[in-house]
């Protein structure tokens, strides 16, 4: 007869090797993250298109729009994979890079996983070079061939978005209205909304006024529930106030820019930085210079963080301190620029 406590012992031992095998059957699944929720839904991807994911939970099936995922933990990811998508999506660029070079992509069976790693190289390679820490033509090149050979990526969206950014950067408008367009053909109103932002954006700098203010009125007035859709919002009124001033209508231009900042959520760093930005070019094309200067020197000095932001702020700092006699903080905000982003082209 077997001793009672040798029979719960066994129970105990059968107990723990069952939640071992759970835990890694568990752990061998793939998993979707989406952007409004810190849990994962678990199981296996039986679809990828450019529009999102299938995922098969079970007996049933989910359905994950582009715009709505976060970031995909597939079944077999390499542990530096693993680590340089968290730091990609933490923005921490430089270090994600890092991880994907002791990655060897030949020796990657699964087709999802390397597309995967490869746009998570790139987006870490074209980020770096918008801050002028790269080469923008390089990693648009780069940007193009994976479009080309993942059109049915779900991250197919996101490198247009990433080449429109590009483009720009490098003054190539024609080619960032045509990237920037794509995301009209996404599924989800909020890529539309981000493709008619960003289209005004473009116009704007391409000082084509009154298309810059119907792109910008268009997305300020539609209606909208999301986080990041207001976002969107915010950001369409920054581009408004800059296309007033440029348009002759200074007054009403600051008192936007000025608004904005007053309903400001400091701890939105990059918001912040983007308000501020627009500020200074709203009061440059008001000709006041002293009031520029302190709006960029507001993303300078609090928002140095945001390197794009930052980059803008100090290129424009070079052009604008001479203009009131201070060709010596001229030559500082220069030299931060050529060490901290050195090649930054405003």
């Amino acid at each position: 007869m077997t001793h009672p406590r040798l029979l719960c012992l066994c129970f105990v031992a059968a107990v723990f090797s069952f939640g071992l095998m759970t835990e890694d059957a568990q752990a061998q699944l793939d998993r979707v993250y989406t952007h409004d929720s810190g849990t994962a839904s678990s199981g296996t991807i039986t679809t990828v298109t450019k529009n999102g994911i299938q995922l098969k939970v079970g007996s049933n099936t989910k359905n994950f729009s582009e715009d709505e995922i976060r970031k995909v933990a597939f079944q077999g990811d390499p542990p530096p994979l693993a680590r340089a998508r968290e730091f990609a999506i933490d923005g921490q660029y430089e270090q994600a890079l890092d991880e994907l070079k002791a990655l060897d992509f030949n020796t990657i069976s699964r087709e999802l996983i390397k597309v995967d790693a490869t746009y998570y190289r790139f987006l870490s390679r074209a980020k770096l070079a918008l801050a002028g820490q790269g080469d923008r033509k390089a990693a648009t090149a780069e940007g193009l061939s994976f479009a080309g050979s993942n059109r049915d990526s779900y991250h197919f969206y996101s490198v247009a978005k990433l080449l429109g950014d590009l483009a720009l950067a490098q003054k190539q408008h024609a080619k960032a209205l045509q990237f920037y367009g794509a995301l009209a053909q996404a599924p989800s109103t909020e890529s539309k909304i981000q493709s008619r932002y960003l289209i005004g954006v473009t116009l704007l700098e391409q000082d084509d006024i009154p298309g810059a203010e119907k792109a910008f009125s268009d997305v300020a007035s539609v209606e909208v529930n999301s986080t990041s859709a207001l976002r969107l919002k915010t950001l369409a009124k920054a581009g408004q106030a800059v296309a007033l001033a440029k348009g002759g209508k200074a007054k009403e231009g600051l008192e936007l820019a000025d608004k904005l900042i007053t309903e400001l959520n400091p701890t939105d760093i990059e918001m912040s930085a983007k308000i501020y930005n627009a500020q200074g070019a709203s009061y440059e094309a008001a000709g006041d210079i002293e009031g520029a200067i302190l709006a960029y020197l507001h993303t300078h000095l609090m928002f140095s963080g945001q390197p794009d932001a930052h980059a803008t702020a100090l290129s424009r700092l070079v052009e604008l301190w001479p203009k009131v006699g201070r060709t010596e903080r001229a030559a500082e905000a220069r030299q931060e620029l050529q060490t901290r982003y050195p090649g930054f082209v405003n």
